[in-house]
């Protein structure tokens, strides 16, 4: 057996609320009765509710504001307006709050039915499309928008640092190629004394080691001078990739705008 729709039916007259319990509690309604508005929105804090209806003129808060504040709280649950003091600027206050409806008094069987089935009806709905934007891919909207966030700070701080890491290579490059100048002559120097401390070393290998020994200088000036273009080119490229990057993205926010 499938539940009951639970109705609640907000009138300082009890007739209403008797009326509303004789139609609908023989077609799958359970009716349950508030006196006034604050009464409603202490039944409605301690229990779900599938659809409300509620008077106009009641002692204390009216049945406007009590809509009003049920619509704030659960804009997903159908309020529907029961009155026998309609007027243009009541109606223009419901609809603007979010009512399903209004009820005129007095009523019939039939509206009463009726009006609690499209309310039903508009509930159902609702929690379909719901379900359904939650069920598409696109629906984590913000952790979307947090990662689209992320993307472009990394790329703005990429941008910003490419200028320090050209700098970083333009003078670290000449302080490697005064290294591997020191490095190379020591090591050309040590194999010279090697050579000349053991006769029985070859020709070639004292050959060899000279060359060393004078071409030392040649590749450590070779670093001095190719350090800052590669560190220069360096710069560049980061400042491209990331310039690019960050055009990239405003073409696609602009294209997700239009």
């Amino acid at each position: 057996m499938s539940a009951l729709r639970k109705v609640l039916v907000v009138d300082d007259d009890p007739v209403v609320g008797r009326s509303f319990d004789r139609v609908l509690s023989g077609k799958g309604y359970a009716v349950i009765t508030a006196s006034n508005g604050q009464d409603a929105l202490n039944k409605l804090e301690a229990e779900d509710y599938d659809v409300v209806f509620t008077d106009i003129k009641m002692p204390g808060m009216s049945g406007l504001e009590m809509a009003e504040r049920v619509k704030e709280r659960r804009p997903w649950l159908p309020v529907v307006i029961v009155t026998g003091y309609g007027s243009p600027g009541n109606e223009a206050r419901a609809e603007a709050a979010g009512v399903s409806g209004f009820l005129r008094k007095p009523l019939s069987p039939e509206m009463i039915e009726d009006s609690a089935a499209k309310a039903w009806s508009e509930k159902s709905a609702g929690a379909r499309s719901a379900a359904a934007e939650a069920a598409q891919p696109g629906a984590t909207v913000e952790l979307g928008g947090v990662q689209n966030i992320l993307r472009v700070i990394k790329n703005v701080a990429l941008f910003l640092a490419a200028p320090f890491i050209g700098l970083a290579y333009i003078l670290a490059f000449p302080v490697v190629g005064l290294g591997m100048l020191a490095w190379m002559a020591i090591q050309a120097q040590q194999k010279k004394s090697e050579a000349v401390a053991e006769p029985a070393v070859t020709k070639s290998g004292a050959l060899r080691n000279t060359a060393i020994f004078l071409a030392a200088p040649f590749i450590g000036l070779v670093y001095i001078i190719v350090g800052p273009i590669v560190g220069l080119g360096m710069l560049l490229w980061f400042g491209f990739q990331a310039w690019g990057k960050l055009g990239a993205k405003a073409v696609t926010d602009r294209a997700d705008t239009q």
